[in-house]
């Protein structure tokens, strides 16, 4: 499809507001997604550091206590 001006391209043939606002949701989805990815990879690097921290002064209390 081929359009003769912008603004002919922004109404999509009288269809626009639905083709930008479907587009719209789909970007605000996907960028959802994206956040909420990014947020979760740093929650569960942050508890596997946490468990990691915590085996290690475990580890070091028992060796302590048997000294």
């Amino acid at each position: 499809m081929q359009f003769d001006s912008f603004s002919d391209f922004i109404a999509m043939g009288g269809y626009g507001f639905y083709v930008w606002l479907s587009f719209g949701t789909c970007a605000l989805i996907l960028l959802g997604i994206l956040f909420s990815s990014l947020n979760d990879t740093k929650r569960i690097l942050t508890s596997v550091q946490q468990q990691a921290d915590r085996e290690q002064r475990i580890k070091q209390a028992k060796q302590e206590s048997q000294v």
